[in-house]
């Protein structure tokens, strides 16, 4: 179950699994602590399971129901058993964007491969690094 964590920000279990999705500086923790709390257009979920929270998704969500995700991350202890896509598929439930975009390393790229994201190199973006674009396109519910 998705919910809202943007007003608790300041508790260990947000930040850490917050921090599992910014590598592998810990000290840029703290400015995306701040980008969330003062930026409006950012949107922070936590996923809990059985009473746990287990993941984090963070998004921007324009005018044209394009969702950009910033942030996602599952507890270690957590993952391989389908939360990420779980999240997944509850942020497309609640938020109804048309499109979906993320960045991301070459270490996480087979996962969103794996729910549909259409895969792009970016190249070396950072030395030795090379950054990948993720997009779905999200199809309409059929109407009954």
């Amino acid at each position: 179950m998705l919910v809202n964590v943007k007003s608790r920000l300041n508790e260990n279990d947000i930040q850490e699994l917050l921090s599992y999705s910014i590598f592998p500086d810990p000290e840029a923790l703290q400015p995306v602590l701040e980008r969330y709390e003062n930026d409006a257009n950012l949107w922070l979920f936590g996923y809990e399971s059985e009473g746990i929270m287990v993941g984090i998704i963070g998004f921007e969500l324009n005018d044209k129901q394009e969702m950009t995700i910033t942030h996602l991350a599952v507890e270690p202890e957590s993952r391989g058993v389908g939360f990420g896509r779980g999240i997944i598929l509850e942020i497309i439930e609640d938020m109804h964007p048309v499109r979906i975009v993320a960045e991301t390393d070459e270490e996480s790229v087979q996962f969103y491969r794996n729910i549909g994201f259409v895969i792009r190199s970016l190249g070396e973006k950072y030395p030795g690094v090379e950054r990948f674009l993720c997009t779905y396109e999200v199809e309409e519910a059929e109407e009954e």
